[in-house]
């Protein structure tokens, strides 16, 4: 039904010494390619109360680190407070100022000032924002229905910039949706290289069941055209990636221990703050650790360092 949040099952999922806590269910957003709304169902939010209530018995038990989960956290709205998703996360900030607090995913559209504000004030509001962008061009983006312009996106960027300078943004992409041309592409590589993005996850178009652009829209974008757009994209953003992960040089960083790292037993993993993964040489520490740690070396996707 419309009313049910889930609100009486815990929604946690726990990964050692971070957790997942789901805070509403299903998507208003109704974008041309997605099929969530058919599958989930229309927006729910949760009461801000039970998600409080959960995030300090997660602080009880020693969690270090709260990921709030949504397919659009920010239009988390509680009825029965009437309280918004930077009220929600001012107020879970507050129940354990040691705790670190994630979210995501965010639609460009319900990004505001008021909630880039309370993550600048708050030092364990994790400086991190996946911002979902799927194309460049203002065309594409309106054949989507996303909602925004290419220009409304990038100033919702420079607000986040100006107020939150040390802020990792990262996002989605999609190539070769219908009707793409080779100017569209052109428009997202640009957006890239204006933005630069810590990372994107980046997709070839494929249709999608029951959703607006299979009943009204033709897959026209050749398969190989896909596959080169793509590989044009997640180049220009691995260099990009490596460029701004070279820039970490010398710095020094909260580091949650998250475990070993994949490729050396001898190392640990963990992520800063701005959700870059740094791996570092094992000592006294232990999984769950918050370690400072300074950054000697980079690649396109890590931080190396030394414990400080």
């Amino acid at each position: 039904s419309l009313e049910e949040t889930y609100a009486d099952i815990t929604p946690v999922r726990r990964e050692g010494h971070s957790a997942f806590l789901a805070i509403m269910r299903g998507c208003d957003n109704m974008c041309a390619f997605c099929v969530v709304p058919f599958t989930r169902g229309r927006e729910r939010s949760r009461g801000m109360q039970s998600i409080l209530d959960e995030v300090k018995m997660l602080s009880d038990e020693g969690i270090r680190e709260v990921t709030l989960l949504g397919q659009n956290v920010n239009s988390y709205f509680d009825e029965s407070s009437k309280s918004n998703f930077a009220e929600l996360i001012y107020r879970a900030s507050l129940i354990d100022p040691s705790m670190r607090i994630r979210f995501m995913t965010s639609h460009p559209k319900d990004i505001s000032e008021e909630l880039i504000n309370v993550m600048a004030e708050r030092t364990n509001l994790c400086k991190f924002i996946h911002l979902p962008v799927q194309s460049g061009s203002t065309r594409m983006l309106e054949l989507m229905n996303r909602n925004h312009t290419r220009e409304e996106y990038l100033r919702k960027i420079e607000m986040i910039r100006s107020k939150l300078p040390e802020c990792s943004i990262s996002t989605d992409i999609i190539a070769g949706f219908c009707t793409e041309t080779e100017a569209d592409h052109q428009e997202t590589l640009s957006l890239l290289e204006a933005v630069r993005y810590d990372y994107a996850f980046t997709f070839v178009y494929s249709v999608r069941s029951n959703t607006w652009a299979e009943r009204n829209l033709v897959d026209d974008v050749p398969s190989e055209v896909k596959q080169r757009r793509l590989q044009e994209i997640i180049a220009l953003q691995q260099r990009i990636s490596a460029e701004l992960y070279r820039q970490d040089v010398g710095k020094i960083h909260q580091v949650l221990i998250e475990g070993e790292s994949k490729r050396s037993d001898e190392m640990w993993m963990g992520r800063t703050d701005t959700n870059r993964v740094a791996v570092f040489a094992k000592d006294l520490h232990n999984v769950g650790d918050l370690v400072r740690v300074k950054v000697t070396n980079t690649t396109s996707a890590t931080l190396i360092g030394e414990a400080i």
